[in-house]
């Protein structure tokens, strides 16, 4: 099969393409017909050696944990589904080595659900590990109807699923971004406000008894906005800063994969109230220049590779 790999860590010239086998597929995975897959930041920061003291890698690395594809043959004990289903997944394993961006990927179907009928598979592979990672935090952080939550980088990839997932829920939400970036965040269901300096007067002035919910998805000061923004028995949550738990008594979040937070997604992507952006879209042989996009942080919107 074609595939995307390196042999080594570094920049994006060392991603080539390269035929490599069919993985072999285990008695509680399915080999999955990959038609997509998405880059978030952690496949760059993976790729550069950043996760080398917590995950163990098999060189070649194929890179990549969001797919869209169909089931192309199912292992020995997997009822939950069959081939010539179409599904997605957010396919991280305990090592690294057998990722997306190839033809063909062993997935356990612990990974996997049934992709949004309403989607493309180029839009169903942008949304598992952002749109896992937003639902995951806002679950943890318990985010109810009529709660005041304030979202940091809510233009971003998490962070726009953020928005949309707590809105959804009833929340009122109030989300940082650059201006450029605002109207964009209304259409999405947010009240923004510009990050730096002026922050927490800005969210003040929208919520001047403060928030319930703050959900970091990236801020150069969340112990400080925190402590001057969150009420009394409020909850943080945060995918980037553990003083969100050590320092602020709140949630440090890990995302993990699960089919049934998969399913609470496309629940919400089939009802429209979640909406998925993708910003650009690659062939697989033009990889690099897609981390390239996805780690100039230029993007608004999700970077895909068709394969």
């Amino acid at each position: 099969m074609r595939a995307i790999a390196y042999s080594k860590y570094g920049h994006s010239d060392v991603l080539e393409l390269v035929d490599l086998p069919v993985p072999k597929v285990g008695p509680d995975s399915v080999l999955v017909a990959v038609r997509a897959a998405s880059v978030n930041p952690v496949d760059w920061k993976v790729r550069e050696g950043y996760l080398d003291g917590i995950v163990d890698t098999t060189f070649p690395v194929v890179p990549g944990w969001d797919v869209a594809g169909v089931v192309e043959r199912v292992g020995l004990d997997t009822p939950e589904l069959q081939v010539g289903d179409e599904v997605y997944g957010y396919v991280r394993k305990d090592w690294m080595h057998g990722g997306t961006f190839a033809q063909y990927v062993a997935a356990p179907v612990r990974t996997l659900a049934r992709k949004p009928a309403s989607l493309s598979f180029e839009e169903a592979a942008a949304v598992p590990l952002a749109g896992l990672t937003a639902f995951q935090t806002i679950e943890r952080a318990g985010v109810t109807a009529g709660q005041t939550v304030l979202v940091h980088a809510a233009a971003g990839g998490v962070g726009q699923f953020a928005v949309q997932i707590a809105a959804a829920r009833g929340a009122r939400v109030i989300g940082t971004a650059s201006p450029r970036n605002h109207e964009h965040l209304v259409a999405l269901g947010a009240e923004p406000v510009a990050y730096g300096d002026g922050l927490v007067d800005a969210v003040r002035a929208l919520a001047p008894e403060g928030v319930d919910v703050v959900l970091d998805y990236g801020t150069d000061d969340l112990v400080g906005t925190t402590k001057a923004l969150l009420k009394p028995g409020g909850t943080v949550a945060s995918i980037v800063d553990a003083k969100a738990r050590d320092e602020l008594g709140g949630h440090y979040v890990w995302v993990r994969p699960s089919t049934a937070d998969l399913d609470a997604l496309t629940a919400l992507i089939e009802a429209g109230q979640v909406r998925v952006d993708v910003a650009q879209v690659f062939d697989l042989a033009d990889a690099a220049a897609a981390h390239e996009a996805s780690q100039s942080q230029h993007v608004r919107g999700k970077v895909v590779v068709r394969v």
